[in-house]
């Protein structure tokens, strides 16, 4: 009898996840580079660009910025968008691109440069064909990273970029810029990196003042900050219930007010002081206050494989896109209805 009753369980959660998906593929079958990882995603006039970055291995100085462009349904071929060469004598690996279409219609590519990443370095690129051409490499000033994973937030006329750095203990704060990265101003660290750490923050809006930034930890935990002025300034870090297994999350508000979460559901063993768990199951998640949430959807589940740092938006005709690094050899894209969803219970 319990056996059925799980099977049931089983039938139920798989029939909702496959409802909700309503296309998945691979952006690209075959590429020059053999591996991939940190994958972006927006939507432009001209239809859906993502980024990711590509090369030998992440941290390997052949490691570059790749972009593919959706037109009717069909993705390009990766398109090298920027390198790591600092100058004709020195390059380094390019990490974790940030897409972000501004109000003027600019495209902005943030990414980073770096031996290593506690030494890498803020860079942008900007596009006004909606990354068919890239203008010159921008060296952002000394200190500024700009959006270090997740995509950034605007309000008022104010670009706030959620930010970390990993030198000296993981620790999160967030740049600002009015001018679409022209000049920028930076807020203070929220933790100490020791006792509770935080990186690669994701923002979620609750009301007119009301934010929420949910973030990769080291404690086996998602941890959050609260901002009550839309996003000038931060409390500190604090731990949820929610698990983390020291990989990437993304997080975003939907048009109808819910809070959606891409995550791996997974707890890392006790013992592991970094707090290191398996890259699978990637799970997807639904809130109403950015406290409690429920899952509604798995999208990958196999033993021993990594599905990570998901990237998720919600575009005009009110779709969930996703896309994801798959094996460390693909980008995997995700399409779900949000009107599939199944509600919250009221909390």
């Amino acid at each position: 009898m319990r056996f059925f009753f799980l099977l049931f369980l089983t039938v139920c959660f798989t029939s909702a996840s496959a409802q909700t998906v309503i296309k998945s593929e691979f952006i690209y079958d075959t590429a020059a580079f053999p591996q991939c990882h940190a994958s972006t995603i927006v939507e432009t006039p001209k239809g859906l660009i993502a980024a990711w970055f590509g090369g030998t291995r992440e941290g390997y100085n052949d490691v570059n910025i790749y972009t593919s462009t959706c037109r009717h349904g069909k993705w390009s071929a990766p398109q090298m968008a920027a390198d790591g060469y600092i100058n004709d004598s020195t390059r380094y690996a390019c990490y974790n691109p940030v897409l972000f279409l501004a109000p003027n219609k600019e495209l902005l590519l943030f990414y980073k440069i770096g031996p290593y990443v506690q030494g890498w370095t803020g860079w942008m690129k900007r596009s006004n064909d909606y990354g068919k051409t890239w203008g010159k490499p921008e060296a952002l000033p000394d200190g500024i990273l700009g959006p270090i994973r997740n995509q950034p937030y605007l309000a008022d006329g104010l670009l706030i970029c959620p930010s970390s750095t990993e030198k000296g203990g993981w620790k999160v704060h967030f740049e600002f810029t009015t001018d679409n990265g022209k000049t920028w101003s930076k807020g203070p660290d929220l933790c100490d990196g020791k006792s509770l750490s935080g990186i690669q923050p994701a923002i979620l809006r609750h009301s007119a003042n009301t934010l929420q930034a949910v973030c990769r930890s080291q404690n086996g935990t998602i941890n959050e900050t609260w901002s009550y002025d839309n996003g000038r300034t931060w409390s500190d870090l604090k731990s949820t219930s929610m698990p983390n297994n020291n990989s990437g999350i993304d997080a975003i508000t939907l048009k109808d007010g819910r809070h959606l979460l891409v995550y791996n559901n997974v707890k890392p063993p006790k013992d592991e002081k970094e707090g290191w768990g398996a890259r699978s199951p990637l799970n997807v998640a639904i809130s109403n206050d950015g406290k409690k949430w429920e899952d509604i959807a798995i999208l990958e589940n196999e033993k021993g494989a990594e599905f990570s740092y998901p990237f998720v938006i919600q575009t005009s005709d009110d779709k969930i896109h996703i896309t994801y690094t798959w094996k460390r050899r693909k980008i995997k894209h995700v399409v779900m209805d949000p009107g599939y969803f199944k509600a919250p219970a009221d909390h």
